[in-house]
C-alpha cells in the first residue's frame, strides 16, 4: 500500500460503479453507455473492467483486471470453484490496491466507467469490494453504484421480493451513492399482461401491501404469510429502493439514468455536454407524436 501513502490526488474523478447479478446486462450497459458519452455527450469516458471473468467484453477496457489475475488462474493454482475464485480475485485486487491505483494515475480527465463481477455475495456480505472503493473515495474519487437487475422479475411477485431484498442488502452493504435499474424495461413494454400491477409501481415501490396480496394469493408462498409480511415490513421501513426503467437502446431513457448518476457522484458536465444534452432532448419532444410520448414515458 506504500504507493497510497505516496500518491496525493489534486484533482476531482466522477463515474460509475456498474453491479448487478449475471444476465442483468451489465457489460452491454458499460458498452453502450462508453460509445454514447463520447459520440452524443462529447463527454471523454474510459471502461474499467474489473471483472476476472468477463472474456465477452464488446469494448476496449482502459484498465483489466485480468492483466492481473483471472478466475481460471486462481481455480487452478488453489483449486477454488468459480465462486471461491472470484472472491479470492477480489480479495487479491484488495491486496494490490497498488497496482490498480497506479493504472488509474495514469488516466485523467476522464469519466470512468467500473465493469464489476455479477456474484451477488460479494455485494451483500463481502468486504473487498467495498473496501477498495471506499479507498478511492477517500483519493477524490467521487463514485456511485449503479445496480442493474433484470426487469422480467417484476413478473413475478416472490423474484420481485428477492429483488428488492437484493438491492436493499447491496446499497447498505456496498456504501455508495445508489441508482437501482430495471435493465430491458424494453421486454415489460412488449408484455405489459404479465405484470400484476403498472409500472410504476415497480419503479416507485409503491404500497406494498399489494404485492403482499398477492404473495399470500400464491398456492407455495401463502403459507408464509408471516414471514412475507416481515420481508415487506423491513423494506418499507427503510424507504431506500426506487428503480429507474432502462431500455438500452432508447436515447431519452439512458438519459434519464444519466441524469441520476450525474446527479448521485456530484458530476457537473461542461457547456459543450449541456448543449449535446438539449439538442437530443428537443430532436426526441420535436419527434414525437402523443402517442409515441407515452411510449418513451412508460419506459
Amino acid at each position: 500500500m506504500a504507493l497510497v501513502k505516496k500518491v496525493k490526488l489534486s484533482e476531482s474523478y466522477f463515474g460509475q460503479v456498474v453491479i448487478g447479478p449475471p444476465g442483468s446486462g451489465k457489460t452491454t450497459y458499460c458498452s453502450k453507455i462508453s460509445t454514447f458519452y463520447r459520440d452524443k455527450l462529447n463527454r471523454q469516458v474510459e471502461v474499467i473492467n474489473l471483472d476476472p471473468a468477463n472474456d465477452n467484453m464488446d469494448y476496449k477496457p482502459k484498465i483489466d483486471i485480468m492483466n492481473l489475475i483471472t478466475v481460471e488462474e486462481a481455480m487452478e493454482a488453489y483449486k477454488l470453484g468459480p465462486n471461491g475464485a472470484l472472491m479470492y480475485c477480489m480479495e487479491y485486487l484488495e491486496a494490490n490496491f497498488d497496482w490498480l491505483l497506479k493504472q488509474l494515475s495514469e488516466v485523467k480527465g476522464s469519466y470512468l466507467v467500473f465493469d464489476m463481477p455479477g456474484q451477488v455475495e460479494l455485494y451483500t456480505h463481502h468486504n473487498s469490494i467495498k473496501n477498495i472503493f471506499s479507498l478511492l473515495g477517500k483519493m477524490s474519487y467521487h463514485l456511485c453504484a449503479v445496480h442493474l437487475v433484470d426487469s422480467h422479475h417484476c413478473s413475478d411477485a416472490t423474484k420481485f421480493i428477492s429483488t428488492l431484498l437484493l438491492s436493499l442488502s447491496t446499497m447498505l452493504q456496498v456504501q455508495l451513492p445508489h441508482v437501482n435499474v430495471l435493465s430491458k424495461a424494453d421486454l415489460l413494454k412488449k408484455n405489459p399482461s404479465k405484470l400484476d400491477f403498472s409500472l410504476d409501481f415497480y419503479t416507485n415501490v409503491l404500497d406494498l401491501q399489494y404485492l403482499l396480496d398477492v404473495l399470500d394469493d400464491g398456492p407455495f408462498t401463502k403459507k408464509f404469510k408471516k414471514l412475507n409480511k416481515a420481508i415487506v415490513g423491513i423494506i418499507e421501513d427503510y424507504s431506500l429502493v426506487a428503480f429507474l426503467p432502462l431500455d438500452i437502446n432508447s436515447d431519452s431513457s439512458i438519459l434519464n439514468v444519466k441524469s441520476a448518476t450525474d446527479k448521485a457522484c456530484g458530476y457537473i458536465y461542461g457547456s459543450g455536454e449541456e448543449r449535446s444534452i438539449q439538442a437530443l432532448l428537443s430532436c426526441a419532444v420535436g419527434a414525437r407524436t402523443e402517442t409515441e410520448r407515452y411510449d418513451m414515458d412508460y419506459i
